[in-house]
């Protein structure tokens, strides 16, 4: 199994510390500090760049479980897409999510800056889980909230020796892939990157990349299958 993989990640992480400081050189110095203060990482995970190697930092509880890690001190895992439109789906959907779950906060006034990656994979044991024999328990691997299932896959997966889930996604069109250690990276590096403007309000989530052109929308329909986002209060 091989493939490119998109991820986004806020874009904050020199804007927010440059803030801070007033030359260049201080800025350098303190982002090396609070690298430094971080977890320790892997060994397989020390060559490659922050963006890769993030998700698999070990030494600190994972707080919640996702859907093939469990909560607690449990291997990382690198969750993507296949196409960009997909991750920016994904990441749409877990920032209305925050707001769903938290209804005294306003809208953000100004939109949020992210930045779109892909980065090459490839493995010689990887599971499809739309495929036969995987496919057949409809949707289990899909549900919107309850993760048991997936999480008890990864965790054979493991011990089987597979490193890489791919999987269609529960809030949009279009596939996943949750990559179970960085050995599996073909590349230290993204290869290409994408500048993209999230703004969120009562219509729904609007995506605007300047270049490429891209545009996507979401409006209050598009992940309403999640009953967290179907009760979500709009008018704030």
């Amino acid at each position: 199994m091989a493939g490119t993989c998109w991820r986004m990640v806020e874009a904050q992480h020199v804007v927010s510390t440059l803030r801070l400081v007033d030359t260049m050189a201080e800025q350098q110095r303190l982002e090396q500090l609070l690298d430094e203060s971080k977890p320790p990482l892997p060994p397989e995970c020390r060559s490659l760049h922050y963006l890769l190697a993030t998700p698999f930092r070990y030494g600190a509880p994972y707080p919640n479980g996702s859907r093939f890690r469990r909560a607690g001190f449990t291997p990382g895992v690198f969750y993507a897409s296949t196409s960009v439109a997909t991750a920016v789906a994904e990441v749409s959907f877990r920032r209305l999510l925050f707001y769903a779950e938290s209804p005294a906060t306003p809208w953000p006034a100004n939109a949020a800056e992210y930045t779109a990656f892909s980065v090459p994979f490839r493995t010689s044991l990887g599971l499809d889980l739309d495929r036969p024999p995987l496919n057949l328990p409809a949707g289990q691997w899909r549900h919107p909230t309850n993760y048991s299932s997936c999480q008890q896959l990864a965790d054979n997966a493991r011990v089987a020796g597979a490193t890489v889930l791919r999987y269609d996604s529960a809030r949009a069109s279009g596939r996943n892939v949750a990559l179970l250690t960085a050995k599996v990276f073909g590349s230290r590096e993204p290869k290409e990157r994408q500048a993209w403007r999230l703004h969120l309000g009562p219509p729904g989530v609007r995506a605007i990349c300047s270049w490429p052109e891209q545009r996507l929308e979401f409006d209050r329909q598009a992940f309403a299958a999640d009953p967290r986002i179907a009760s979500l209060n709009w008018e704030r």
